[in-house]
């Protein structure tokens, strides 16, 4: 289970690993306990001591880099970023209820996670390779193969030079105070908050500055929007469109979807998450449907990458109950209210209003 609370995971497969936090479980704490913190990888996990790595810096640079482990904690100051990372198929198991979505993993909401990282800036690490131009990609490598690619390669992926550049986008070589864990890309991963979870590439190794991005396969087949009709399996490179930036997003924790609860005072749970260029303002919860809302109360902000929790308490009456979420950001912006609307064939990008069905029973 790699350090997995059998208790609080639900495990999507073994080979490669791949798990999503129990909701419940997400809402105990704003930081992620590392037993609980969702997995996604591609390929069997590379096992890679920290005096073995080694990073090489190359591309469109001035001056290339070769680094080891030591060289990169002891040449580069070392910061600490609180950010969420949120798989780009988290919640797909409720398009599938619309439409089937064939060979991927029907995740929930627990394809989130908040951790507290530390690691050098990406950008001070390019500024010594000698990175002067704008319009640029930064395209990462490690060596994990995957079989799930055509044809089976190594995981990579690339985001836009000024994104690399920015001071929340790290080098990480530890989270929540630990050494960066093996199942989480130990002993070096890419952290990049506020885009996709594929985009920070774990056990990375290779890092190249380049004039267009990454031609990986997860960068330009794989992690795509297709048109609903599109076939997934012919689809070719740079088919649909390329997943970067989280959408605005929230998901109900407690109750867990068909749950049997005890009538009186219910205290619903959540958290709602944007891409950190905006800000979450308010959360609203309905219990018929949309037809009224009521304001959630949001707990403080962790940081401008990281989720906020939130929580409204109820008077729960027995029968049937529904209830629906959403969230608003700092410019005006809210959730679409149907899954349906934004069904494709990966399953990608499920920002739509969450919907927790229950049943309220005078004695449970």
């Amino acid at each position: 289970m790699w350090g997995k609370s059998a208790a609080a995971v639900i495990v999507h497969g073994q080979c490669p690993f791949n798990a999503e936090a129990a909701p419940v479980a997400l809402a105990s704490d704003g930081i992620t306990p590392l037993d609980v913190f969702y997995c996604r990888n591609h390929g069997p996990i590379p096992d890679i001591p920290p005096d073995q790595w080694r990073l090489t810096v190359d591309g469109l640079v001035a001056n290339p880099l070769s680094l080891t482990f030591d060289e990169l904690t002891s040449r580069f100051r070392a910061h600490t970023v609180v950010a969420t990372l949120q798989c780009a198929g988290n919640r797909r198991a409720e398009f599938s209820e619309i439409r089937e979505i064939v060979g991927e993993d029907p995740w929930g909401p627990g394809a989130t996670s908040t951790a507290e990282w530390r690691g050098v800036r990406l950008a001070d690490v390019l500024d010594a390779a000698g990175v002067r131009r704008a319009g640029l990609h930064v395209a990462f490598v490690a060596p994990d193969v995957s079989p799930l690619a055509v044809p089976a390669q190594p995981f990579g992926g690339s985001i836009p030079v000024e994104k690399a550049s920015s001071e929340e986008v790290l080098l990480v070589f530890e989270m929540n105070g630990q050494p960066l864990p093996r199942i989480h890309g130990g002993p070096v991963r890419v952290l990049v908050p506020g885009y996709i979870g594929a985009r920070s590439v774990k056990w990375v190794n290779t890092i190249t500055v380049r004039e267009t991005p990454s031609h990986n396969y997860f960068q330009a087949v794989a992690y795509r929007i297709l048109p609903a009709d599109a076939d997934p399996n012919t689809a070719g490179p740079d088919e649909g469109i390329s997943l970067s930036s989280v959408a605005l997003n929230c998901d109900i924790l407690v109750p867990e979807n068909g749950a049997e609860i005890p009538a009186g005072p219910l205290t619903i749970r959540g958290y709602a998450l944007t891409d950190g260029d905006r800000g979450i303002a308010r959360v609203d919860v309905s219990l018929d449907d949309g037809r009224s809302w009521r304001q959630a109360t949001l707990e403080p902000a962790l940081s401008r990458w990281a989720w906020r929790h939130w929580s409204l308490t109820v008077n729960a009456e027995p029968g049937p109950l529904t209830v629906t979420a959403r969230a608003w950001d700092t410019a005006g912006n809210t959730q679409p209210e149907s899954a349906a609307s934004l069904w494709n064939p990966k399953g990608y990008g499920n920002n739509s209003w969450p919907r927790t069905h229950v049943e309220v029973k005078n004695h449970v």
